[in-house]
């Protein structure tokens, strides 16, 4: 694994562009290109890495959270390609993300993973996450998203690890 640079954001769209497309999502290719250039650009908000040899990739942002009294880690997105799976490399690389994360001070790593997705629950699980008892996550939509489910299936839980 390695952190990624700007001259990275071809190679993340298309791993994102992959992700979305498994998850039943189309990509805004040139909304993700932005986000991912906004962070790199910008170290205070997050960490981008490229699982290799381009098996994936993950992106960790980070947030202050009253709750643990400073700023926190959290997986945004994080995908293995589908011939890569089974073989480690979703847990090497979130070992690794947690290591970053501590080494920069975050005082806790959180991750939003669908109830149906057994398979990524468990990769968390073996990276040390666990449920949040009494806590659920809702959200307000405050401006477009750079994903729209796919016409045809009307989308699904997004998460591919």
């Amino acid at each position: 694994m390695r952190e990624a640079g700007r001259a990275d954001v071809p190679e993340l769209v298309g791993l994102m562009r992959a992700f979305y497309a498994e998850a039943g999502f189309t990509l805004d290719e040139e909304m993700a290109a932005a986000g991912f250039a906004a962070l790199l650009a910008d170290a205070r908000l997050g960490r981008v890495w490229l699982i290799d040899p381009a098996a994936g990739y993950i992106v960790v942002t980070f947030v202050h959270a009253m709750e643990y009294g400073g700023m926190t880690a959290v997986v945004d997105d994080f995908y293995v390609r589908p011939e890569a799976r089974g073989e480690g490399l979703g847990k090497a690389a979130l070992a690794a993300a947690r290591r970053a994360s501590e080494e920069l001070g975050m005082r806790a790593m959180r991750v939003e993973v669908a109830v149906d997705n057994l398979a990524a629950q468990a990769v968390y699980r073996s990276a040390g996450f666990e449920p949040l008892p009494g806590h659920g996550l809702m959200a307000v939509t405050l401006a477009p998203s750079c994903s729209a489910p796919e016409p045809e299936n009307g989308g699904s839980s997004r998460a591919a690890v």
